[in-house]
């Protein structure tokens, strides 16, 4: 034996990353069960491509450049001088990601008028594609979602005749806003940020301490395009604002005493007052900023965060910013949930987007490694020959599936909440009747979101840890894309973000309870239950669990039920996702769904804990369990498959 050295010796080849559009069985999947067939023909070559391109080695480049230069304050907000500044300093890597987004339409698709007839399927495809640009975004599709969020709202207000005059000049202020919000121009697009937390109440928006002043618009003063100021000035502290480059925000903050939240457009930037300090953003050198400033706002300082690194998150206090109210004066708790219902989809694609990544650099990785084959033995085995590897990337396969069906369904739900079609049947699980499409958005919304982004962490270190030893912990910027430890460490803030599990528990618990709508909801969670599951053997196991569970919530007051609302969430997301797993196997009748499905009811107790029923669940030669979890993994044209199944 020769004995190894720094040159010398064994190396373990670099897995190959492969185009996880075709790569991904999950992604397959459910574009399979949301997209019909013609549109999936029509829309194949750009998703593919989408794929292909975020896989680019200048991708990964800008991906290390973004977390090794990360955003900072020019002399920490003084001059030489000691006069406060703002001058905000963005990296290369994240300005280029960023660009490269919006030129890709990551936010626009689901509004330019070219996708017009996606109709409401528009809305998962958008999502598809940032799930696809996830992993390799270094988190721009952070603002990416508080823009899609803002877009959205202001869509809706432009769409309704009642919300201002035709020709007033908040909605020429406000349209002008959305153009850059959707454009694809990285030159003249805007992202959005989204001012809600403060010290005094975090996801307690009641506790806010910003106050608005009506000022009126002789105050005079124009933003970035010329337009005016609104009549609005704001004062206040802003604890946790990410997205601080951005070209606009929606915050939240008092009017008067006892007339509650209401909502507001701001401007980041506006012409600047030649007699006033210099206080800018600076975001690289493609930008002329000299003649404007920060409307209103000081960033106080910058963030130090585990994780999502590169993005701009900032503690900023609000001086006479001009803004303009959205909706009525006190609604800006309805307007913001408008809001929060997209960037909370985000939250979950976030999770699954790191978490296809990860597995399919675990799956390349499983081609390549060999391990002895038995203990103390000298005989070596690829890693996707090995029964126990392979059962456990099959069963973190299963739960990735899950999480996708569940927040796909959400996407879904909303895509048809944004654009209600003429006529609907009421009888397939993708068409709902029309009055159960806004209460199925409501409580889908805060349920998917804790459930999906809790359960990602623990898979997200199994997967991207766990299945790649030591070399999965280790930040391998010299070889970017296999740098899981940046994706566990990025995904773990999706549990907080826009509410915590806790938080979203709550709110699950008092959509059911409402005394107008709660019936309505729970009605609309019964009907996805039943459709889903149909007549399959499944409907004796799942109904009896709704029925349960929704006497258990009805008889209940919410005080008595808060204590387990964490409990009633999982529960409730666990039934409707098992609904949608029966459902995704019987739409193709394929084997491999079919197991997952039982795998998940046997994993969430849904099947008698019986030894009887554990055996036959895991039933087979150790062959065919093999051959199994690899069609699982793999697909049905997987390599171990592809010798040993017709699976």
């Amino acid at each position: 034996m020769e004995p190894s050295s720094s040159d010398n010796g064994f190396f373990q080849e670099l897995p190959e990353l492969p185009n996880q559009y075709y790569d991904d069985v999950s992604f397959q999947r459910v574009l399979k069960f949301f997209i019909p067939e013609d549109l999936r023909r029509q829309v194949e070559p750009e998703l593919a491509q989408l794929g292909e391109d975020v896989l680019a080695p200048q991708i990964f480049d800008l991906i290390t450049d973004a977390e090794r230069n990360l955003p900072y304050l020019r002399g920490s907000g003084r001059n030489a001088l000691g006069r406060p500044v703002s001058e905000l300093v963005t990296g290369e890597g994240w300005r280029g990601l960023q660009a490269f987004g919006i030129e890709r339409g990551i936010v626009a698709y689901n509004y330019v008028k070219d996708h017009v007839e996606y109709g409401a399927h528009a809305r998962v495809l958008q999502m598809l594609r940032f799930h696809l640009w996830e992993a390799s975004a270094a988190s721009t599709t952070c603002p990416g979602a508080m823009t899609d969020g803002a877009a959205r709202l202001l869509q809706r207000h432009l769409a309704n005749k009642y919300s201002f005059k035709a020709d007033s000049m908040q909605r020429k202020v406000l349209q002008n806003a959305f153009d850059r919000l959707i454009s694809r121009d990285p030159r003249r697009a805007w992202t959005s940020g989204q001012w809600m937390t403060e010290r005094s109440g975090g996801s307690d928006v009641s506790q806010t301490e910003t106050v608005a002043t009506f000022v009126g618009n002789d105050a005079g003063g124009s933003d970035s395009d010329g337009q005016p100021l609104g009549p609005w000035s704001i004062d206040g502290f802003k604890w946790f604002s990410s997205a601080t480059d951005a070209g606009m925000t929606i915050l939240l903050a008092h009017t008067q005493p006892g007339k509650g939240l209401s909502a507001f457009f701001a401007p980041m930037r506006r012409k600047r007052d030649a007699s006033a300090p210099s206080i800018r953003v600076m975001t690289g050198s493609t930008h002329n900023l000299k003649d404007l400033e920060l409307n209103g706002v000081r960033i106080q300082r910058l963030k130090d965060k585990s994780g999502t690194r590169p993005v701009p998150t900032a503690e900023l206090e609000l001086k006479g910013l001009r803004a303009w109210m959205i909706g009525e004066e006190g609604g800006g708790i309805r307007e913001i949930a408008t809001v929060l219902a997209i960037t909370r989809v985000h939250c979950s694609i976030a999770c699954l987007g790191l978490t296809g990544r990860a597995l399919g650099v675990a799956k390349a990785y499983s081609l390549k490694r060999a391990i002895s084959s038995e203990a103390g033995g000298r005989s070596r085995l690829l890693l996707y020959r090995s029964p126990l590897h392979m059962q456990t990337l099959a069963d973190l396969t299963g739960d990735y599936h899950c999480l996708m069906l569940l927040t796909l369904y959400t996407a879904h739900i909303m895509g048809l909440e944004e654009r209600q079609p003429v006529t609907v049947t009421g009888k397939s699980l993708l068409d709902p009747p029309p009055e159960l499409v806004g209460p199925l958005l409501r409580a889908l919304s805060s349920l998917h979101k804790a459930y999906v982004c809790k359960q990602s962490v623990p898979l997200l270190h199994a997967v991207c840890m766990e299945a790649l030893g030591g070399i999965g912990y280790l930040m391998n910027t010299e070889s970017e894309a296999l740098n899981m430890a940046r994706l566990f460490r990025d995904g773990t803030v999706n549990a907080i973000w826009e509410g915590t599990t806790d938080v979203l528990s709550t709110d699950l618990l008092r959509t059911l309870k409402h005394h107008k709508t709660g019936k309505t909801s729970l009605d609309a969670l019964e009907w996805l239950v039943k459709t889903a599951v149909g007549q399959s053997a499944a409907a004796a196991l799942l109904l009896p669990a709704f029925t349960n569970l929704r006497a258990r919530i009805e008889k209940n007051s919410v005080d008595a039920l808060l204590t387990d609302a964490r409990e009633i969430l999982f529960e409730m997301a666990e039934i409707l996702i098992v609904a949608l797993m029966v459902a995704d196997a019987h739409s193709d009748k394929s084997a491999v769904a079919e197991a997952m499905a039982q795998r998940f009811l046997l994993k969430k107790g849904f099947l008698n804990k019986d030894p009887d029923v554990t055996r036959a669940a895991a039933s087979g030669t150790v062959e065919q369990r093999l051959a199994l979890n690899t069609a699982i993994v793999y697909g049905p044209k997987g390599p171990y498959v592809q010798q040993s199944s017709k699976l």
